[in-house]
């Protein structure tokens, strides 16, 4: 960008801002501080670090990939650059046992006959590698049952088997990449119908369960057999093609349960075209090499923690945060660096504008979220409440919110309430002066899938942002091209300047946000009922 364009960008920022500034807020007895919000969008728009922390997280520390070396890179990058800020006690900090690490050096895959061409696919995470480079026939292998498996006994050994049908693929009629439209954000806004089920309503538990028994199964079969690898196709509905890889483990955490084969996961198109010459009677021969370690050195997962001190209220805490690992097959740019640094730059911003929160501001970047929320779910089990018997810590009354991020690179738009009526008017009155931004959206529906579920299980407001799904769900979701350039640099600026606003205003009420009334105790239904 050239002077006389940066010229150009700041003087619209300072119209943008003023504008910004004269705007009414809402309706509301709720306090809004516009000189905050003013500072806040100045530093966040004029001095932005966020698109070179995203570099640091994804190019140079990524794959972030629990307990890898990746992970512990970027770890203590995080932890330097808020030390650097100011923030107090930046750590990484136990929340109990992950397990071992992993991470892949390198993999080759070609197919050598009848014709040569070369195989786009990346290994599952936890699977082990192939000793060297081996050269080895493939074959289909269809297991529907155990007694399929005794038929197979003694044929295996040595060879590539392909045990699924490649998902039928028809073009992609919708785009890639949206944003919210008025419309949709309405329909976002209202309540769901009563009645109505959820994302999973559907989800047959029992058959999931049944099918995951007998993949372990087979696994440990194949195993036995000593098959060279094993390959399956990226399956994701309507997005598995052109190059895509949706990519995640195979294997256990666990040094002391037995290790699965050797799996690759491989793009639709080319499993298919290797499935069709064998289902036609051809024969395959492919040349393969996996070279994947495990890391035993560290087996307690880690979390990452900071501190921005509070003044009278310093004993009450604002938390924001999202989580820090990611899958491996990309370098975990929208899942979830983008959400990490957000976060990051964001406590940047509250700290170099020179603001004053009257409650402590704590970051905290989690692991072990693919693996099912775990180090959020360690770090509340430890510090705020037992939710199998709802035991309450003294920390748990001192935390007025959690706010999240976690849905990828696209703008904030507003935030889901989670069931929360309390909350409405106040965060109408904050959004207010970030209209302008494009977050004009509140509501009441639940959003899963992310670490403040962790929270709201133990009746810590916690709050996910809605954001414009972009392609995050088509394309970047645990996949290989999950890179930094499929970020939103504008996106990214909006979004730490927004959460920035929110845990500011938070942090300096004169009372905690308003709580839903304590959840029940989810014993017996998993540790956290979710």
């Amino acid at each position: 960008m050239g002077m006389w364009q940066r010229a150009r960008s700041a003087s619209f920022l300072a119209v943008v801002l003023v504008i910004a500034l004269a705007i009414p807020v809402a309706a509301s007895d709720e306090a809004v501080d516009l000189d905050a919000v003013y500072r806040i969008k100045s530093e966040g728009f004029n001095n932005s670090q966020v698109m070179n922390i995203l570099r640091e997280l994804t190019d140079v520390h990524g794959p972030r990939l629990t307990n890898s070396p990746g992970f512990f890179a970027a770890a203590d990058y995080a932890v330097d650059l808020m030390t650097e800020w100011g923030l107090d006690d930046a750590r990484t900090e136990a929340w109990g046992e992950f397990g071992r690490g992993w991470s892949n050096q390198r993999f080759y895959a070609h197919v050598t006959s009848p014709v040569p061409f070369p195989l786009i696919g990346y290994p599952k995470a936890w699977t082990p590698g192939t000793e060297g480079r081996i050269e080895a026939e493939a074959v289909i292998v269809s297991v529907t049952d155990e007694a399929d498996l005794e038929a197979l006994k003694g044929t295996l050994g040595g060879k590539f088997v392909l045990t699924q049908a490649p998902p039928e693929t028809e073009p992609r009629w919708e785009a890639q990449a949206s944003r919210y439209t008025d419309d949709q954000l309405a329909e976002l806004a209202a309540a769901p119908q009563p009645g109505a089920r959820g994302r999973y309503g559907n989800f047959d538990i029992a058959a999931y369960r049944a099918a995951q028994a007998l993949r372990t199964k087979v696994n440990n079969f194949l195993l036995a057999e000593g098959v060279a690898a094993v390959f399956e196709p990226s399956g994701r509905a309507g997005s598995g093609t052109g190059g895509t890889l949706f990519v995640s483990s195979g294997g256990p955490r666990d040094p002391e349960e037995p290790e699965a084969p050797a799996q690759v996961v491989l793009t639709t198109d080319h499993y298919a075209r290797v499935w069709r010459l064998l289902q036609n009677g051809n024969k395959v021969r492919m040349e393969v090499e996996i070279a994947s370690q495990f890391h035993d050195e560290e087996l307690q997962g880690y979390n990452i923690l900071a501190e921005f001190p509070g003044t009278d209220l310093a004993d009450e805490v604002v938390m924001l945060g999202g989580h820090f690992d990611s899958w491996h097959a990309g370098t975990g740019a929208t899942d979830n660096a983008a959400g990490s640094a957000a976060m990051l730059e964001a406590i940047r911003i509250l700290k170099q504008s020179g603001l004053q929160p009257r409650r402590t501001i704590r970051i905290a970047l989690w692991s072990g979220e693919e693996q099912g929320l775990l180090g959020s779910r360690g770090w509340v089990a430890s510090n705020l409440a037992d939710p199998a018997e709802m035991d309450l810590y003294p920390e748990h009354g001192k935390v007025s919110a959690y706010y999240n991020l976690d849905n990828g690179t696209g703008a904030i738009r507003g935030v889901y309430m989670q069931g929360n009526e309390g909350v409405e008017p106040i965060f109408a009155a904050w959004m207010k002066p970030l209209g302008n931004l494009g977050m004009t959206t509140l509501t009441i529906r639940n959003t899963g899938g992310t670490d403040h579920l962790a929270f709201d299980a133990v009746g810590v407001p916690g709050f996910q942002f809605i954001q414009d799904p972009m392609e995050y769900r088509t394309r970047s979701h645990h996949s290989n091209f999950d890179t930094y350039e499929r970020l939103v640099p504008a996106d990214m600026m909006k979004n730490a300047v927004i959460i920035a606003t929110f845990v500011y205003h938070t942090a300096m009420r004169d009372d905690l946000l308003p709580r839903k009334p304590l959840p029940k105790a989810s014993a017996g239904r998993g540790p956290f009922g979710f």
